[in-house]
């Protein structure tokens, strides 16, 4: 019979065994970072009833969603983490305790044009905090203190989380009589980045948007005051009192940089830019944008904001919350394509590798079982194979030991012992092979995911 071609589908990525520990190692500190903010772990289904995915979709929604029928069911994967949220806290709010603090570390699906860095399966690792009716603004403070420590714990050091709040841009808009042109002027400066400030201005003044160069103007002075945080707000008291919804704005985001230096946040990290708007309406109040200082290019990879109500496609109970989003499998891709994953971290399948020269394998089997208790990872080779293809294995695993077992040994009662960093190798009895093993993973398991420049 024909053999079919083993292919894999464009935008899925699929990684080598060495790359997905590492992988699998960013996602572990991630998980540990969220949970030393309390924050409790969430596993929704891949697949939902459509029309509870597509409650608030639509347009562009509903065009990249992969949906399809089984029997009669309507159903479709997800495509992001916080829809699938909105449902759970919708369909548990009675039993929850509030504010709920979630994490969720999981693939999504959108059927979006592939393209190097884009992927139609993909991870994102979500943190979100949900209120019962109110939320207090100490929250939008703590999201960037995690945003730090997460990004700190992976290894990355020049990179900036960038805050600004829509109740300002809004209250700004709305002194300037443009409130129901808000929502495409700040899509438009969003760009900003991308496009720069002329053309920016110029789809400002363009037909859809139809502003005059005075308006235009304003807009474009008010999104380029700058300096340190402290500055950028003391320009910004300017403004207070012509719009209660800025003032509103002014003194959330005014609090959340005072709480920033309390949460451990260093100033170098954190900046006010009055060009965040987020492109989705969704936001209503604080918004986060991260970038790495070094590669504007790549954009923003960690955004999220503040909500007003959560569910309110499935309840009519007012849920607001404030939350991130780390395109995962984006952000992996990235940091390998520039170089920064740590290729010095151990990244074998095991820590050590057993390769028996007896016929009777029971003194490695003791021995492995011996290694395991005490928390080494081992291997046992069981395979009758020459011993230049067993140490052909232990170099294609990379493992760190490798351990030798031969009747000389076995009536020794020890084992000879190979780093095979260093080539160094000794005999020495099981339980000092233990020591021995451990003591040197310390050292080789040093270190971050992420080799950031200085």
């Amino acid at each position: 019979m024909s053999k079919v071609q083993p292919r894999t589908l464009s935008g899925f990525m699929e990684l080598m065994p060495a790359r997905q520990i590492q992988f699998d190692r960013m996602m572990a500190v991630l998980r540990e970072s969220y949970s030393l903010y309390g924050f409790t772990p969430l596993d929704t289904p891949i697949i939902e009833a459509s029309e509870v995915l597509l409650a608030k979709g639509g347009g562009e929604t509903e065009k990249q969603i992969y949906r399809f029928q089984k029997g009669d069911s309507d159903l479709s994967l997800r495509f992001d983490l916080t829809v699938p949220l909105a449902k759970y806290v919708a369909q548990y709010s009675g039993q929850l305790a509030f504010p709920f603090r979630r994490f969720q570390i999981g693939k999504v699906y959108r059927g979006e044009r592939a393209q190097r860095g884009r992927f139609r399966e993909f991870y994102q690792a979500d943190i979100d905090i949900i209120g019962d009716g109110k939320l207090d603004i100490s929250n939008d403070a703590e999201i960037p203190a995690i945003i730090y420590r997460t990004f700190t714990a992976l290894g990355l050091k020049r990179f900036q989380i960038r805050v600004n709040n829509r109740k300002i841009l809004n209250g700004f808009y709305a002194m300037l009589d443009l409130t129901h042109e808000s929502g495409a002027i700040m899509r438009t400066v969003d760009k900003l980045d991308k496009i720069g400030a002329a053309q920016v201005k110029e789809l400002l003044m363009a037909e859809e948007i139809g502003l005059n160069a005075e308006q235009a103007g304003e807009i474009m002075r008010f999104i380029a005051i700058d300096g340190s945080n402290a500055e950028v707000l003391q320009a910004l008291e300017g403004y207070r009192g012509r719009h209660p919804l800025f003032d509103e704005g002014l003194d959330e985001l005014t609090t959340v940089a005072r709480y920033l230096a309390a949460f451990g946040v260093p100033e170098d990290h954190f900046k006010v830019d009055l060009t965040i708007a987020r492109g989705l309406d969704y936001y209503t109040g604080t918004v986060y944008e991260t970038t790495m200082l070094d590669h504007p290019e790549i954009g923003s990879i960690c955004s999220g904001g503040r909500f007003d109500n959560l569910a309110e496609y499935y309840t009519d109970k007012k849920l607001p919350g404030v939350g991130i989003s780390i395109g995962l499998t984006r952000l992996f891709f990235v940091l390998e394509d520039q170089g920064y994953l740590n290729d010095q971290l151990n990244t074998a399948p095991a820590d050590a590798l057993i390769l028996p020269m007896t016929e009777d394998l029971s003194a490695a089997i003791a021995l492995a079982t011996q290694l395991r208790s005490a928390g080494v990872r081992t291997q046992l080779y069981g395979e009758q194979k020459k011993f230049k293809q067993k140490m052909s294995y232990a170099d294609k695993l990379g493992v760190p030991y490798v351990i030798f077992l031969g009747e000389e040994e076995i009536a020794s009662g020890v084992a000879a012992v190979k780093n095979m960093r260093t080539g160094e190798q000794v005999k020495v009895s099981p339980d000092e092979a233990v020591n021995l093993i451990q003591a040197g993973l310390e050292l080789l398991n040093q270190g971050t995911p992420i080799v950031d420049k200085e």
